[in-house]
């Protein structure tokens, strides 16, 4: 995976990495979400090159939506540099401070703070939030990043009433459309229920994630199409229930530049 440019100043720049990983570049900050870094996690082997190392280089925070294993990866989170600021749901802070990271925050759907100079706020989310079999029952979040543009990233997470709440206050909507397994439970966005999502959040922008990396190795030759079916089928209902949002398809290793409102 080749390194991305920076970011110009004003502009915020966005590199779907993989996953639910997703580089930030925002208010003079690098902002890296759920790191999944590597070549195999647990049974599932990434398709394509792995990150390169501007990924991980000079970040201003790390926000963890979820404990579950594809979204706090422990390898992946070594890999980092332990002085970088972690916002995580509360019954992770044990975990990260066991792992040597120094400063490490909890929030609650709701709560807000400023990290590396950039607003965080945590939102709900529609998804399981616990870590078998290490932590307690948990919530699972989605945040929103920065100010102008506003980054919503919903981690993952099934539709849920309160996606209206956020209306009016997203630029860009980084929304998962697929996953690695067969099929997909309630708690998970497909492509029709993140296209209907979008009729809930109203963002300008909309970029889908989650697709096209991780699979079962034994599953690859089977689901070759599973990089590029996802995200068609998302243009595609979009197009119909949400015709006023602009989609990007962003592959992963790739980059978007957002403009600023007017």
């Amino acid at each position: 995976m080749a390194a991305p440019e920076r970011a110009p100043a004003g502009v915020a720049k966005l590199t779907y990495v993989g996953h639910g990983t997703v580089l930030s570049e925002i208010g003079g900050a690098r902002v890296l979400t759920d790191p999944l870094l590597r070549r195999y996690m647990g049974p599932l082997l990434r398709h394509g090159p792995l990150p390169g190392p501007d990924v991980i280089k000079d970040l201003g925070a790390i926000l963890i939506s979820h404990l579950h294993i594809d979204h706090l990866d422990v390898r992946s989170m070594r890999l980092l540099d332990r002085r970088v600021p972690v916002v995580i749901p509360e019954h992770g802070v044990k975990l990260m401070r066991r792992l040597g990271f120094a400063d490490v925050r909890s929030l609650r759907p709701g709560e807000v703070l400023e990290v590396a100079g950039v607003r965080v706020e945590a939102t709900a989310a529609n998804h399981g939030g616990k870590r078998y079999p290490v932590t307690r029952a948990g919530h699972a979040l989605g945040y929103l990043i920065g100010a102008d543009p506003r980054i919503y990233y919903a981690g993952d997470t099934g539709l849920f009433p309160g996606m209206s709440d956020l209306a009016g206050r997203i630029d860009v909507a980084l929304l998962p459309i697929s996953g690695w397994g067969v099929t997909l439970p309630d708690d998970h966005l497909n492509p029709l229920t993140a296209a209907k999502a979008l009729g809930a959040l109203r963002p300008r922008i909309a970029v889908p994630i989650h697709y096209g990396v991780y699979y079962p190795p034994g599953m690859l030759a089977l689901w070759r199409d599973r990089d590029v079916l996802p995200p068609r089928a998302f243009v595609r209902y979009a197009a119909k229930l949400a015709p006023e949002v602009e989609v990007r398809v962003v592959a992963p290793g790739e980059s978007t530049s957002i403009e600023p409102t007017d």
